[in-house]
């Protein structure tokens, strides 16, 4: 193969090239530079008489008479059933000290997008024995729901319980999670480590760490190697698997440095115009095709910058996804753990995971009689604070009893605290029960039979 020595320019994490022969998008490149060390980039661009080159390890130490070499070959992860019980750091390499994976097969981390025609109906529930979740913004199987953040929120700490507490009820095959964070800290990474090993949940997880000093290459090739591995173990391993992405924000920000370094036009706030079918090219991987026993379901983590849910990284989210999960800095200051607000959140295939055989008969309506009673009673506190409880009617003194008995135990869990959706039921009824029986006007008189023990009136 060809070496070039036509660099004509170097800006950030960029090496532009000239005349050089014709090149594919994306294909791997090898920089040997003046002193002999080797460096690797991807081709970010590629024209008539110029190549664009983003390069891993950074670009210092390379000038104009560094050598290029490409290698006609795109990046691909080596993937196998060891990968589960390890660490790997975002670029795909083992940084738990263990040994190096013997890959089975090499697969290109772009993935192929899933036909439209072959996609399969998500309908099976996945409980993250998290209340709020399991029973008012239900995750089913297939999905992609993520969480909309605050920074200092404990998004990491949530994500960390859904990974230890996921399983899919009465499902024979194997439930795996894949935990990939982007753009993390050092005091995060060893964090999440020990959290993995303590817990033993990281015999059934493989963990992609890509730290804040990293190269923000790299941080935009951490998905996809996560994704790729998600979809090997659930299509070709018949594995059910969670995919958990935090910060998506970080990622975001990678692909805006990028784009400034390339000195491409900017869309809102700075960001690439094409962010929205980037972030669709990582969201849409999650799914179940027709005729195959596994699932990639994703739970993407985004902090909203400044709490703003209009942001575009949130807005074109919220876009692509099916749904969202709000963190609320509210009951975060009133000590709620996990301080997940379901006014704000919703699961659009909450109701096709729900139900008589997959959850509970009551189910859906215990939710939305929740919700409608959570709602108003939040209402009345604004009215409280300028008229006073005293002003109030008895059956808004009960709604507003009701909105703190929510937050503090419907809401409020312990970190180590697995409910079973049944318990989660149950503590909504026992919730329920303080109302007459005639008040609970989303719930049918079957069901009120069947599970009311409050006081009939």
């Amino acid at each position: 193969m060809k070496e070039y020595k036509t660099i004509t320019k170097i800006a950030g994490p960029l090496v532009f090239v000239e005349k050089t022969d014709p090149i594919g998008y994306g294909d791997l490149v090898s920089l040997r530079l003046p002193d002999g060390q080797l460096k690797n980039g991807q081709v970010l661009d590629t024209s008539h008489d110029l190549v664009v080159v983003q390069v891993f390890e950074g670009t210092s130490g390379i000038d104009k008479q560094s050598k290029v070499k490409f290698l006609g070959d795109t990046i691909k992860l080596g993937v196998s059933e060891d990968m589960l019980g390890r660490i790997l750091n975002g670029a795909g390499k083992p940084i738990d000290g263990g040994p190096d994976m013997i890959p089975e097969k090499k697969l290109d981390i772009i993935g192929a997008a899933i036909n439209p025609y072959s996609r399969d109906s998500p309908s099976d529930f996945i409980q993250t024995g998290l209340s709020t979740v399991d029973a008012m913004n239900t995750l089913v199987r297939g999905q992609k729901l993520p969480i909309f953040s605050g920074s200092g929120l404990p998004h990491n700490e949530i994500a960390l319980q859904i990974a230890r507490q996921a399983k899919v009820i009465g499902q024979k095959e194997k439930f795996v999670v894949i935990f990939a964070a982007m753009g993390i800290t050092n005091e995060e990474a060893q964090y999440f480590m020990k959290d993995f090993e303590e817990t033993g949940a990281l015999a059934k997880s493989v963990v992609f760490l890509n730290l804040a000093d990293d190269p923000a290459v790299e941080r935009l090739v951490t998905p996809r190697m996560a994704l790729t591995t998600a979809e090997y173990l659930a299509f070709e391993k018949d594995m059910h698997v969670l995919v958990i992405l935090t910060d998506m924000t970080n990622y975001c920000e990678s692909l805006r440095e990028i784009g400034a370094a390339r000195e491409e036009i900017p869309g809102r706030r700075g960001y690439p115009g094409y962010m929205y079918t980037d972030l669709a090219m990582i969201y849409e991987r999650a799914g179940i095709i027709k005729g195959k026993k596994g699932s990639v379901t994703q739970l993407p983590i985004l902090t909203m910058i400044g709490d703003d849910i209009t942001h575009p990284i949130p807005d074109l989210t919220g876009y692509i996804t099916e749904g969202q999960i709000v963190l609320s800095r509210e009951l975060h200051r009133k000590g709620v753990f996990p301080a997940i607000d379901v006014l704000p959140s919703l699961s659009r295939l909450m109701n096709l995971g729900i139900g008589g055989k997959k959850t509970r008969d009551d189910h859906k309506q215990i939710s939305d009689q929740m919700y409608a009673m959570y709602a108003e009673g939040r209402d009345l506190r604004g009215l409280v604070a300028i008229v006073g409880e005293e002003a109030l009617s008895e059956k808004d003194r009960r709604v507003l009893k009701f909105a703190e008995a929510f937050e503090d135990k419907f809401v409020r869990q312990g970190k180590r605290e697995d409910r079973s959706i049944a318990d989660t039921l149950d503590l909504g009824w026992e919730l329920l029960n303080s109302f007459p029986v005639r008040e609970l006007t989303r719930i049918s008189p079957e069901l009120k039979k069947k599970y009311y023990k409050g006081v009939e009136q």
